[in-house]
């Protein structure tokens, strides 16, 4: 996180003291830095037009994990497009000002007025993941007289080597066509007449720090493709999904974008088929830390409790799988540290950001934790009615607010009491 950095004993985002984002927004907060944004963003587009195979690729954004809205436009005005999983997300997106014709709709579960929203919206392609999906946009857009341009989704049973939550490519998962099925459900595809067969997708799972699933996994879609061209039916696109992790400890190794994606462009150079990626937490994990005020310092038997004002509910990936993110006090102490569990103020026994941290600190003090732009504020929710936290983008020496923090007011503001 080279953008988040020590001076003079303090942590600071760019050229910002965190203590002062804190003191003038409060905590917890959300905090981004827009060139970690951007540069993130730009050596996915620069890695794929140095090659001759991605001159013409496409980078989307899986606004699954982080859709706000100001980092959704900053990736629009970049070129970028994005991958929506409801039609939820196609209105945000359109809303930051995104190209519909840079986005591709993946998810299991469209539904019929969300298909129809997508059709209206010309989006580039529609990821289907089952047959009777493939079967229900075909009848909707027969309908409304158009054709749905479509991937099918391709389960290649690639064993990523992730956490089993966010493993998603194998036969076991709900996600995609099973590969010995796909090549019967093309030729079913290309005969419908709301339907215009595109291009091919596969996502095989999240925080990937091997590439070489990716490219196993390639191996299989060539296959298909090929199969497919004797059959007659020549596909325009490869989408390759997401995936590519992030060093969320300061002992990983995270690899390259060119380590990912070159020997992938390499081994379909002169196959003259539109490179598609969709990278989520590689372009804005590192990208944010969420800032959190100390509450109390707690001694307990067989562990001492550093308790903060963020929880589970800001959040929730440590609760959820136990995911790791560093965590570091905004201004150094010399005294000495112990072992802390770090944790929130929800009921809930589960409501830890960190186990087992060494912590030089003090009641009132404020703690960085890091890697938070990816499934963070995405993820967040309103338990124990807490309002969700704020977001501020950091842009050199300014701070902008990109989403103020709610109020509790808010939160129940469309309850009803019942009538006497």
């Amino acid at each position: 996180m080279t953008s988040f950095q020590l001076k003079d004993g303090a942590w600071q985002v760019e050229e910002l003291p965190l203590a002062d984002i804190a003191t003038r927004f409060g905590t917890p907060t959300y905090v981004y830095s827009r060139s970690a944004l951007e540069n993130a963003l730009a050596e996915y587009q620069q890695t794929l037009a140095a090659h001759p195979a991605g001159k013409d690729g496409l980078v989307c954004f899986s606004i699954k994990s982080n859709s706000n809205l100001a980092i959704l436009n900053l990736f629009a005005r970049m070129g970028a497009g994005f991958d929506i999983v409801s039609g939820d997300e196609l209105q945000r997106a359109l809303a930051a000002g995104a190209d519909a014709s840079k986005i591709v709709f993946s998810g299991v579960g469209k539904s019929a007025s969300e298909m129809h929203q997508a059709l209206e919206a010309d989006i580039f392609c529609f990821n289907v993941e089952s047959a009777p999906e493939l079967e229900r946009l075909n009848e909707i857009a027969v309908a409304m007289g158009k054709k749905a341009p479509i991937s099918l989704r391709v389960n290649p049973n690639v064993d990523p080597k992730t956490h089993p939550y966010i493993s998603t490519g194998l036969k076991e998962a709900k996600f995609g066509v099973p590969h010995d099925r796909a090549r019967a459900l093309y030729r079913r595809a290309t005969s419908l007449p709301g339907i215009t067969v595109t291009g091919i997708d596969c996502h095989i799972g999240s925080q990937l720090l091997d590439p070489s699933p990716f490219t196993e996994a390639l191996e299989r879609l060539l296959g298909l493709i090929d199969d497919l061209a004797a059959d007659g039916i020549a596909l325009g696109h490869l989408d390759l999904g997401g995936g590519l992790g992030i060093n969320y400890r300061e002992t990983d190794r995270q690899p390259t974008v060119q380590e990912y994606l070159n020997p992938i462009l390499d081994r379909v150079n002169g196959r003259n088929l539109k490179i598609v990626v969709e990278p989520g937490r590689r372009l804005v994990g590192n990208t944010a830390v969420l800032l959190s005020r100390i509450e109390y310092l707690k001694e307990g038997e067989g562990k001492n409790f550093c308790i903060i004002d963020a929880a589970m509910n800001d959040l929730m990936r440590p609760a959820l799988y136990e995911a790791w993110h560093e965590i570091r006090p905004v201004a150094a102490r010399s005294a000495a540290a112990k072992t802390y569990d770090v944790v929130g103020p929800i009921c809930e026994s589960g409501d830890f950001l960190g186990l087992q941290r060494p912590l030089a600190v003090e009641a009132g003090d404020l703690l960085a934790i890091s890697s938070a732009g990816a499934y963070g504020m995405a993820m967040s929710s309103n338990y124990n009615t807490r309002p969700r936290a704020a977001e501020v983008l950091v842009d050199g020496t300014e701070a902008h607010l990109i989403r103020r923090r709610e109020t509790v007011a808010e939160l129940y503001a469309n309850e009803q009491l019942l009538p006497k």
